[in-house]
């Protein structure tokens, strides 16, 4: 007869040891004592099926119960929980312990998502769902002074292709600096995030509370620090949780759609209606979630991206203020400013600028110190939020750009990356 319980296994086990024990060791021989165990964990009075399901489930249920101790100590403990959510494998069991334990309907854990204007349609769509589904409404954040969902005026401001200009740039526009605009906006004390160890050599050290790198002192509390993929998906399957549809498609974790594949490529394993569908190792092997993420995507370094910039060291350095607020650099704040120069008759310097680009960022001291030992007008005009303008009118299809106004209104662009003091002084003279 097989066993068909964890319970009856234990307790055979239990007897079979007890017995042994009680017994003499005078009277039992050695090979007695090996066959009566042997006899326990033997395939006749053992379902290794039965026993590794059940284990399966024993581990779960810890691992929700630890879950919901992390979230309990941050939305209670905490005056004001935040909870960035992605909508990822993670991110919706996230936002389904904290719906069992009532934070979405009282408020005390915030909701925050950060459209990046790059994401698959199906993500934001994805969005609406769940909002409707738990009763609840997400704070969306996007690129600074860009209406929520209006991507031709992040076009306009900041460029299409940025992504492809700058990648660091681009992950500072549309991840990093909304991401923590919504933080700071929301006025969070604790951070609730989805980032487990099993994601990565990155993250394989993680705990489920740390500090941020981001404003001292906030907390980070990562409710899934010791779960894997498979238990995510087993817990999706267990409460037939609402995950993104693009699980159904081939992909195990869901980015920008412009870097993000499916693994395999040819989407031969999904995840549909609660189960897998072919073979799910290539998505849960260890560090293999974010294998289809940041897909031809390098850093400066020409390493391999791994991360978006959100959750590194010094994702604080953000954009928090304009360049040249003060000195002898003059703003030029409309178009009909910057046409205003270049009629006067005069030679000028006009620097065409982004202040969230590094470049612009680093020639700010030398620029700032050329202006003030300059005989001539200098200027700065803002340039990406202006991008047909300057391109037209101004020389720039990229940040920054130093231009020269001659006396007759012609617009001389610099065209070196020596952005030094002298190396500005002898263009000019050059020109004039």
């Amino acid at each position: 007869m097989k066993c068909h319980s964890l319970a009856f296994a234990a307790a055979l086990f239990s007897t079979a040891s007890a017995f042994v024990q009680n017994v003499p060791k005078s009277v039992v021989p050695v090979q007695v004592t090996k066959d009566v165990f042997s006899l326990a964990m033997a395939e006749e009075v053992f379902d290794q099926e039965q026993f590794n399901a059940e284990g399966k489930e024993m581990r779960l249920k810890h691992l929700e119960e630890q879950a919901m101790y992390a979230l309990k100590i941050s939305c209670e403990n905490y005056g004001n929980a935040v909870f960035p959510n992605a909508m990822i494998a993670g991110d919706v069991v996230i936002t389904h312990l904290l719906h069992r334990l009532g934070y979405l309907k009282d408020g005390k854990c915030t909701i925050m998502c950060v459209d990046t204007f790059h994401l698959f349609p199906e993500t934001m769509e994805f969005l609406k769902e769940i909002e409707e589904y738990y009763d609840f409404k997400a704070e969306v954040f996007c690129a600074e002074g860009v209406p929520v969902a209006d991507k031709a005026a992040y076009d306009k401001k900041y460029g299409a292709d940025l992504w492809k200009e700058d990648i660091e740039q681009y992950d500072k526009v549309c991840k990093v600096e909304p991401f923590q605009r919504g933080l700071k906006t929301l006025n969070t004390d604790c951070m609730i995030n989805g980032r487990t160890r099993w994601q990565g050599f990155e993250r394989a050290w993680i705990d489920l509370f740390e500090n941020a790198p981001i404003g001292g002192g906030l907390a980070k509390c990562n409710p899934l620090a010791y779960w894997t993929l498979e238990d995510c998906f087993d817990y999706i399957a267990k409460y037939e949780v609402p995950h993104h549809p693009l699980h159904a498609k081939g992909y195990p974790s869901i980015g920008d759609a412009k870097d993000t594949i499916p693994i395999p490529e040819d989407g031969s394993t999904r995840f549909v209606d609660f189960k897998f569908e072919g073979d799910p190792t290539p998505w849960l092997d260890y560090a293999s979630e974010r294998k289809g993420r940041f897909v031809g995507l390098a850093n400066k370094d020409g390493s391999t991206k791994t991360e978006c910039g959100i959750h590194v060291a010094g994702a604080e350095k953000t954009f928090d203020r304009d360049l040249w607020e003060e000195g002898a650099v003059k703003g030029l704040a409309s178009n009909d400013d910057a046409i205003e120069v270049t009629k006067s008759g005069k030679p000028a310097v006009i620097a065409v600028y982004a202040p969230w680009c590094q470049f612009c960022q680093k020639m700010e001291e030398e620029f700032a110190a050329f202006a003030e030992q300059s005989d001539l007008d200098v200027y700065k005009f803002r340039g990406d939020e202006e991008r047909e303008f300057v391109e037209a009118n101004l020389n720039t299809k990229s940040f920054p750009t130093i231009n020269v106004v001659k006396a007759d209104g012609s617009v001389v662009k610099y065209e070196s990356e020596d952005r030094t003091v002298d190396a500005i002084n002898a263009f000019v003279k050059e020109q004039l």
